[in-house]
């Protein structure tokens, strides 16, 4: 990779990131837990409501753990010396690519092909 990446710079975003995804899915604990479905508590559309809000809850739980993975994955690849490279190609990443997206792994030829 160039000259251009600071590792130290990379990780300190990365690890913040993380830190984010974890603060977010201790705050969103609650939200997933299984709805009861007792009517004589709660109307059809305060169920119906409350499912939809158990069902959000989960996919962005889903999100959340997928990015983490992402993140731990930029890190070893930060570690290792391979954070930057294209996956695919074996050529930079471009560093505004990873402004947007440190745990991006193609470069931008080879997401378009």
């Amino acid at each position: 990779m160039s000259e251009e990446l600071d590792s130290d710079y990379w990780r300190a975003q990365l690890e913040a990131l993380r830190e984010e995804l974890v603060a977010l899915e201790q705050s969103g604990n609650d939200a997933g837990h299984t709805v009861e479905l007792d009517q004589s508590r709660m109307g059809r559309l305060s169920r119906m409501d409350a499912l939809q809000g158990q069902q959000m809850a989960q996919a962005s739980a889903r999100r959340r753990k997928e990015m983490m993975t992402r993140v731990e994955g930029a890190l070893r690849r930060l570690d290792s010396g391979d954070f930057g490279f294209c996956f695919v190609c074996g050529e930079d990443v471009d560093v505004a690519r990873l402004k947007i997206d440190p745990t991006t792994t193609r470069c931008i030829d080879c997401v378009e092909r």
